[in-house]
């Protein structure tokens, strides 16, 4: 790539020499597939501030209302169009060559698995919002067939076990994460000895202590983003840029 970001060949190295790379990725990872981000300029929730009041679990769950517009969004996310880009490319190659040792992901869009990745691979922290769960039985299923619900009529569909209310299988905010999730994150970054940090701002805890528990763990860290991120001081090797352009040239070399 040309004007390529400063220590792009040495950390192309570690990673060829590489083992058990575990990648950790962010909102930035699924942008070049038509995902926008939460927070940014063109951000999901700062321009429609109503559906950041449903991303909290005690809204979802007290007004029905909320969950009415929720799932009117849910009908036309860009999620069910939206493509694996070349990012997520290059972490299914990663894993074909055998050095990838897991995905850690925060997104919910289920990109990697689309693009090829092993989903026993793939660590979603924040759950997904391919599936729906009851919040009272816990009732698991393809978010489609509730979808299909609410285009025949359904406004507020209830969980068809128990009556219970219904949510996508994601972590909303004040609702507790899944331990044996966060543990199985953790594990993986003290296993590994390349830790590739793609597309997140590493402000989100306790996910983004992956990076200092791999560091701690003698691996060596990668972050690839298009701005500063909360864990800069950690990376061995920091390229800011165009995550399309950087990834690639990254793992193709």
């Amino acid at each position: 790539m040309d004007n390529a970001p400063v220590g792009l060949v040495p950390a192309a190295e570690r990673i060829a020499a590489a083992e058990r790379v575990v990648v950790l990725t962010g909102a930035g990872i699924s942008t070049d597939s038509g995902i926008p981000d939460f927070r940014g300029p063109n951000g999901v929730w700062t321009k429609n501030p109503a559906a950041e009041k449903a991303a909290n679990i005690t809204n979802y769950l007290s007004d029905p209302e909320i969950r009415k517009a929720a799932w009117l969004n849910r009908l036309d996310t860009p999620v069910w169009t939206a493509e694996p880009n070349s990012g997520h490319e290059c972490v299914v190659d990663l894993e074909r060559r055998g050095r990838l040792h897991a995905v850690v992901t925060q997104n919910i869009d289920g990109l990697h698995q689309a693009a090829g990745n092993d989903p026993e691979r793939v660590i979603e922290v924040h759950g997904t919002v391919r599936w729906t769960r009851c919040w009272e039985c816990s009732d698991r299923r393809p978010m489609r067939e509730t979808l299909d619900r609410v285009r025949a009529g359904e406004a507020d569909p209830p969980c068809l076990v128990c009556g219970g209310i219904l949510k996508s299988d994601t972590i909303s905010f004040g609702q507790a994460l899944v331990p044996e999730v966060i543990d199985r994150a953790m594990q993986v970054s003290d296993e590994c000895d390349v830790m590739l940090a793609v597309g997140s701002t590493l402000t989100v805890f306790p996910v983004a202590n992956c990076v200092p528990r791999a560091k701690a763990g003698g691996a060596a860290v990668i972050i690839v983003n298009g701005e500063s991120t909360a864990m800069d001081r950690y990376a061995d090797h920091l390229l800011i840029g165009p995550i399309a352009e950087i990834l690639p040239a990254l793992v193709a070399r």
